[in-house]
């Protein structure tokens, strides 16, 4: 078998090495390519075989891995002169690592289907510290037979990738999974802000944090108590409090003039939450406005939630 990798970058240097490490050792080879030939270095020393172009590496290989800065660098090493799609043969499957545009896949999907290949949009998920350990999520859109076949492979670069959907899904996870993050780092630094402000010293509140509610518990594992069963009743914490609590917050805010934009926005969906009576709902309950606005509901069968739940319990 011949693997090729694109892009040798800050997490692809790491991830090219892994995937090295992983198949050599079997007989296989790995083909490698970067705009910069010195980027390879330790790869080629370490046995992997240089590729001039993305073109020489399709026609070489059994299955092609990409991590690039995003779709307009995906768009070159695919359609670009010496591009993938000009080379590629049948049943070759490639996975592209990059953070992508759904559209931008979808759309290469297609093109990469009239070839008789098979590509996936795979972004990865723990940094270059997990890209260096092999700690990394991988969350593959595309064909399920396709992906199945080839996860022995991925498995040498991340320790969970995982089948999230046809072509696109992978990108949307990983988008929701991003921005999700910068929101939270958003509402960490108002919070923050408004402590120090009211004169607490740093560590101290994260210290007071991580023992509470929050700290104790992953933000998105709450989210199978409530929001994933679409199940507000009975409460874990009314509505009502929590409306309290924000409007405490928000006006300790006002007080010292610090902006809590995010915090406003929050009052914001509680208080129109109280005005539909649900007071003794679970203070969650105000994630169906956000729901209601976008026109879609969230409502995961409970014994699909029951299996998800034991099998993070048992693999983590």
């Amino acid at each position: 078998m011949k693997a090729g990798f694109i892009g040798l970058g800050t997490m692809g240097a790491s991830m090219a090495a892994n995937l090295q490490k992983g198949i050599q050792k079997d007989g296989h080879t790995v083909v490698v390519h970067d705009v910069r030939r010195e980027a390879a270095s330790r790869h080629l020393k370490d046995g992997a075989v240089w590729a001039d172009s993305p073109a020489a590496i399709a026609e070489s290989c059994d299955v092609i891995f990409s991590s690039l800065p995003g779709p307009a660098e995906f768009d070159a090493i695919t359609y670009g002169e010496k591009g993938l799609l000009s080379t590629i043969r049948p049943g070759v499957a490639f996975f592209d690592l990059t953070t992508n545009s759904p559209s931008t896949v979808r759309k290469a999907h297609g093109d990469f289907q009239k070839k008789g290949a098979y590509l996936f949009d795979a972004p990865v998920s723990g940094g270059p510290r997990g890209a260096a350990t092999g700690k990394l999520a991988i969350w593959c859109g595309g064909d399920a037979d396709v992906f199945e076949k080839w996860k022995p492979v991925l498995d040498t670069i991340g320790d969970q990738a995982r089948y999230i959907g046809p072509i696109g899904a992978g990108s949307v996870a990983k988008l929701v999974h991003n921005c999700y993050g910068y929101i939270a780092t958003a509402a960490a630094a108002e919070v923050f802000s408004m402590g120090v402000k009211a004169g607490i010293e740093p560590l101290a509140i994260w210290e007071a944090v991580r023992q509470g509610a929050i700290g104790r518990r992953g933000a998105f594992d709450s989210l199978t108590d409530q929001f994933l069963p679409n199940k507000y009743e009975p409460p874990a914490f009314a509505l009502r409090l929590a409306h309290k609590d924000v409007s405490l917050a928000t006006q300790l805010g006002r007080e010292l003039n610090v902006p809590m934009r995010l915090a406003n926005l929050a009052l914001a969906d509680l208080s129109e939450g109280l005005n539909r009576g649900w007071g003794n709902r679970d203070s969650r309950a105000i994630m169906l406005l956000q729901t209601e606005r976008a026109g879609v509901e969230v409502k995961v069968d409970p014994q699909r939630l029951t299996e998800a739940l034991e099998n993070k319990a048992k693999h983590g």
